[in-house]
């Protein structure tokens, strides 16, 4: 009696196999991908024009905006490319740069790491070129969030 008890306590009511979707993919997956894909269709919000804002100011800007993100490793990529190039830009570099930021944090990692190909208006980007060399990490720095002044 005991042991018919314990096989029908073990077995499964149900006689369909559970098949659950995994709510947590792993990055860099196909479905992550697909999953995380930004649709065209939506509007952005226009950029804050800011006419005669002077270089050293737009730079200052720049390092906050590379730093404060919302995703630790879009503001570990861009705060430590911030550090290296942002002192060495020139004045159309930063407008650029600039743009780039006001995409998405996650078009901006996964086009970085080359797991995404970018839209045609960043094809050509020569910022989007430096921030990938940045982001392969060829010198195998440790990299870490770089001190405010």
């Amino acid at each position: 009696m005991f042991r018919q008890l314990a096989r029908t306590a073990t077995r499964s009511l149900s006689t369909t196999a559970r098949v659950h979707k995994d709510p947590w993919p792993l990055p860099h997956t196909p479905e992550h991908l697909a999953s995380t894909v930004t649709p065209e269709d939506l509007p952005g919000l226009p950029p804050i024009p800011r006419p005669n804002e002077a270089l050293e100011t737009t730079r200052a800007r720049l390092v906050y905006q590379s730093r404060k993100r919302g995703t630790l490793e879009s503001d570990l990529l861009l705060s430590t490319f911030a550090q290296e190039k942002l002192g060495s830009m020139t004045a159309d570099e930063l407008k650029e740069y600039d743009k780039l930021l006001d995409e998405p944090d996650w078009d901006i990692y996964y086009w970085a790491t080359n797991k995404r190909t970018p839209p045609e208006r960043w094809q050509n980007s020569p910022i989007l070129d430096k921030l990938r060399v940045h982001a392969r990490n060829e010198g195998r720095a440790v990299r870490r969030m770089p001190d405010l002044d």
